[in-house]
């Protein structure tokens, strides 16, 4: 019975993903309607929205390329398959192999590259704006990210994510707990940063100049747009789910168990973002660069850490 229970096990973490990703945006946004006394918008808001979006027309400008309309699809693509090399709550990938964890790193930045791609393709000196600073925050993001799995990778000597975080256990907090500590630090920085959030961003906003994701998709509409906020909420899944499944090392009691404690830290990374951006405001565009820097630094000393 264990033994024919593996394969639906095995595929469960991104069936979940796929289901219940937006719904983390709409936790998201009734914390922070319950910070500032408001009813909010339903939880399930953004289905709603999603089905909407998918059931109306595009408009397409003259000025753009094919670009523009593979844009949306190649980066949804390029986030679906994440979801297949990130394990959840100790059950493992569908799709582990060594070296997984760089594979994961090269699909999210193809993810930012072509919308990036996309947004330039306009010709609009304002989605060029928010491409560049795109680009330039993802520099200083990427390296971090890099770090910590790499720190990760050196502590249970597995180049695996399923792998990596399978040999992550209680007893490695409990020996070398401040460098995993500053791991966690600089991944929730990363996670903040990487999806656009505050105080790096604020998703909310239309009309300012300082906007960097938004304004990059301001000209897409439609299936195209439904593409793109369904591929934000996959990829707050798949970097939530890293940072749980460092603060939660992996169970073999039951699977299934593993299964809800991981839901139920997502759900928990969701809030806590919810939280974050009630209680604080948006950094000044020259302070970004530094909080990344930072994050980096972080990662880089639990790593030199770790190497002793």
């Amino acid at each position: 019975m264990e033994a024919a229970l593996d394969p639906i096990v095995r595929w469960m973490p991104p069936v979940l993903a796929l289901g219940l990703s937006p719904l983390m945006l709409g936790i998201i946004h009734r914390t922070k309607a319950l910070f500032g006394g408001r009813r909010g918008a339903p939880l399930f808001q953004v289905y709603y929205d999603l089905w909407k979006l998918v059931h109306k027309g595009a408009v397409y400008s003259r000025t753009t390329s094919w670009l523009f309309r593979a844009g949306p699809i190649i980066g949804l693509a390029a986030v679906l398959l994440c979801l297949f090399v990130v394990p959840m709550g100790g059950v493992p990938a569908p799709v582990a192999f060594t070296g997984d964890l760089i594979l994961l790193v090269g699909l999210l930045g193809l993810m930012r590259f072509v919308t990036v791609l996309a947004a330039l393709d306009t010709g609009s000196s304002f989605e060029g704006m928010g491409a560049s600073r795109e680009v330039q925050f993802a520099a200083l993001a990427e390296p971090a990210l890099l770090l910590i799995l790499a720190g990760l990778a050196r502590l249970t000597h597995h180049l695996s994510l399923s792998e990596i975080f399978d040999g992550l256990t209680a007893a490695h907090w409990s020996q070398l707990g401040p460098a995993l500590a500053l791991m966690m630090i600089a991944l929730m920085v990363v996670v903040l940063a990487e999806n656009c959030r505050i105080p790096v961003d604020d998703p909310a906003t239309h009309l300012e100049l300082t906007m960097i994701h938004e304004v990059m998709v301001l000209d897409h509409g439609g299936p195209d747009f439904a593409f793109i906020q369904y591929g934000a909420a996959l990829k707050l899944w798949v970097l939530g789910i890293l940072s749980v499944n460092l603060l939660l090392p992996a169970f073999p009691v039951n699977p299934w168990l593993g299964l809800l404690a991981g839901l139920g830290g997502l759900f928990g990374v969701a809030v806590l973002v919810g939280v974050v951006e009630s209680t604080m405001a948006r950094l000044r565009m020259l302070v970004v660069p530094q909080l990344l820097i930072g994050a980096g630094a972080l990662a880089a000393v639990a790593l030199i850490f770790l190497l002793k």
